[in-house]
């Protein structure tokens, strides 16, 4: 037994291994494309892309499923040919990232194409066989494995849109091929892309969660707390300030769960977790200025909105059930991380 053992663990090992080689490796293409204008410029002629308008990404429906095409540098070719525009359009994109193989992809924005009404919308999506939609929505109906891709081009694509001009000087800055950064060359100031850091919580006063709708959110959609960081704050900080400013709890504890990229409002940072409030002093004061409503639900109830959709809160006489965002959202784990706790303190 003792041979079999160490030999599983010598291919386990072994696979570890490789698998942290090919990151590493993929890490430091990534790194060199960055940073070699050169080299990104010639990846370019073996990239795919992502094509977005107006920093909405292109999809195409296949069945019930929807699918996000990566055309090549040589479909790009043709397509920006067919319009009458010169490859050097190409060098508008941003790189998001690599495949394991090195195969760089691209996002490019085609919003270039429909100045001054030269070219409309519906024929880039005729020759393509698809459709430009609206991120909000298309993070919920492509592969889990897309849209961190998405988000993430989007999110440049933005920074880039507007930062063109330095806040210094007032004059242009210049994006590198790659779109890791942006330079004034009259101030020699380099711009970075940045995030703004939000914290979201959920709360508990350790039998019930306490969720809250914002007016811009969908009819019916209960959410956890969040709120951006201050500047000098510390995350433990942000969350104890927001659970204060908006619901008029003092929270005890903040538990970290996970992080996550957000592309809304623009581009941010999720830091997630959980708070513990005493249940004695339990009482919500709500800041209306911020919310629409706010509230403690029970696991029952957690339960059963969990299994809820928009498309299924809607009852018979008009009203609507809360239910939660999907499971692409960050505030979609906590709620079941806390469910989780609970269900195992019951059994």
């Amino acid at each position: 037994m003792a041979v079999i053992y160490q030999a599983v663990h010598r291919r386990a090992s072994s696979l570890l291994c490789r698998l942290h080689s090919t990151y590493v490796r993929k890490m430091r293409y990534l790194n060199e494309l960055r940073e070699n204008d050169s080299l990104c410029r010639q990846a370019q002629t073996s990239g795919t892309f992502y094509l977005f308008h107006n920093l909405s990404p292109f999809l195409q429906k296949v069945g019930r499923k929807y699918l996000v095409p990566q055309l090549s540098a040589t479909e790009m070719k043709r397509i920006l040919e067919k319009f009458k525009e010169t490859e050097q359009c190409i060098e508008k994109s941003v790189l998001i990232g690599c495949s394991d193989e090195h195969i760089p992809y691209f996002a490019l924005d085609l919003d270039f194409l429909f100045v001054a009404g030269a070219l409309e919308k519906s024929a880039i999506e005729s020759e393509l066989e698809g459709s430009f939609t609206d991120l909000r929505k298309a993070l919920f109906v492509v592969d889990e494995k897309d849209s961190p891709l998405l988000a993430s081009a989007q999110a440049l694509l933005r920074w880039h849109d507007s930062h063109q001009y330095c806040s210094k000087s007032g004059q242009p800055t210049h994006k590198n091929v790659a779109g890791s950064k942006r330079v004034c060359h009259a101030s020699g100031i380099i711009y970075y892309p940045q995030m703004s850091s939000v914290v979201i919580t959920l709360v508990s006063d350790g039998s019930r969660c306490l969720l809250v709708r914002q007016p811009s959110f969908p009819p019916g959609m209960f959410s956890a707390l969040s709120g951006f960081c201050d500047v000098g704050e510390t995350v433990e900080d942000t969350a104890r300030r927001e659970v204060a400013e908006e619901v008029g709890l003092e929270a005890q504890s903040f538990q970290y769960s996970a992080s996550q990229h957000w592309p809304f409002p623009s581009s941010c940072l999720m830091v997630a977790g959980h708070v513990l409030v005493r249940a004695e002093h339990a009482q919500i004061s709500m800041n209306s200025l911020e919310l629409e409503a706010a509230r403690w639900f029970d696991l029952e109830e957690v339960v059963e909105a969990l299994k809820r959709g928009p498309k299924t809160s809607k009852q018979e006489d008009g009203s609507i059930l809360p239910w939660f965002p999907p499971k692409q959202a960050i505030a979609h784990r906590l709620i079941q991380e806390w469910v989780k706790q609970q269900t195992s303190r019951t059994t």
